[in-house]
């Protein structure tokens, strides 16, 4: 079986599933006896998830209209103030 330290090594290709049958076989086998690294792993997704999300392009002018009317208005005469 793994240890925490060698699953740690290799977390990125098993979470982009990039290892061989054999690999995955022993990676899960870890997991199943240990919350630590099943945690580890969650955080792991979590981070590559909201760091793509951080990434995204933002919107365009056309996308102006998602904005309500009224928070523009509330933002406009707030810096008036």
């Amino acid at each position: 079986m793994l240890t925490c330290r060698e699953v740690i090594e290799f977390l990125m290709n098993y979470a982009e599933g990039n290892v061989t049958p054999e690999e995955r076989v022993r990676f899960e086998e870890h997991l199943a006896v240990c919350p630590a690294c099943v945690n580890y792993l969650n955080t792991y997704r979590t981070t590559v998830r909201l760091g793509q999300q951080a990434f995204k392009p933002l919107p365009t002018d056309a996308d102006e209209s998602s904005v309500p009317e009224d928070l523009v208005r509330a933002i406009l005469d707030a810096r008036r103030k």
